[in-house]
């Protein structure tokens, strides 16, 4: 004889489990907006691009991740029958789509969207910066002309590719402006895969510069993705000798 079963026995159980699921669709969707606003009102194009750098995939990750749990309560919220085996079976379902869908997710976030990320921290590195003293768009120095604004150690920073520094001037009044940027920070575009996960690993100084002569370095790059691997000699810039420089 076919048991009758009462379509409302899990009710509860179904309200509760959608319930939650929207819930933290809730928090994710405002944890990606909290951080969307907090960025909006970051003053400054250089704060801007340090807060994108340090915190964007960041944000975005953890709120997947809570959107994700959010479907997954969602999904098991039309249980009509319920045993223990039919109890494993859904969790395991269950918990395997979530991986699937976060490891989705964290491919995205990890080998695509730092192209759009890099097209946006570069807007905001070179848009002109305004001086403070006039109110008018500063001047980015080239590489040869803002070593006179450098002290020996910044060079010598900029020398190993450890750190990069823009140099803004007001032209009018030489007011001077002096911004720092890690220089292994992003990964480029790797020749074999075509994915923004090409970093440099390993930098080996063959030739040292001197005030007479150029200076060689050989840089290591490793593909996160594919594992390929490359290597560029890079001549280093003659030492510049030390002058007195204007305090900003």
């Amino acid at each position: 004889m076919e048991e009758n079963i009462d379509p409302h026995k899990y009710d509860d159980w179904n309200n509760l489990a959608a319930n939650l699921g929207y819930v933290f669709w809730a928090i994710g969707i405002l944890v990606a907006i909290g951080y969307f606003i907090r960025l909006s009102t970051t003053s400054g194009n250089k704060n801007k691009y340090d807060f994108i750098n340090k915190h964007e995939i960041k944000y975005l990750w953890i709120a997947s991740i809570i959107i994700v749990i959010g479907l997954c309560l969602y999904g098991n919220s039309n249980i009509e029958k319920f045993s223990a085996v039919l109890f494993f079976v859904r969790g395991f379902l269950t918990i395997a789509v979530g991986l699937v869908i976060a490891m989705i997710l964290q491919n995205l976030l990890k080998f695509y969207y730092p192209f759009f990320i890099e097209k946006r921290l570069k807007v905001l590195r070179y848009k002109p910066r305004i001086s403070p003293k006039t109110g008018k768009p500063m001047k980015l120095l080239s590489e040869e002309e803002e070593d006179a604004y450098l002290d020996e150690g910044m060079q010598a920073e900029e020398n190993v590719f450890s750190v990069d520094y823009d140099v803004w001037k007001d032209e009018e009044t030489g007011f001077i402006q002096i911004e720092k940027y890690a220089g292994h920070l992003h990964a480029i575009q790797c020749p074999e895969c075509n994915y923004q996960t090409f970093k440099v690993v390993k930098e080996e100084i063959t030739k040292t510069p001197t005030a007479t002569e150029e200076g060689e370095i050989i840089k290591h790059y490793l593909c996160g993705y594919c594992g390929y691997k490359a290597k560029k000699i890079v001549v280093l810039k003659q030492q510049a000798k030390s002058e007195e420089t204007v305090a900003a």
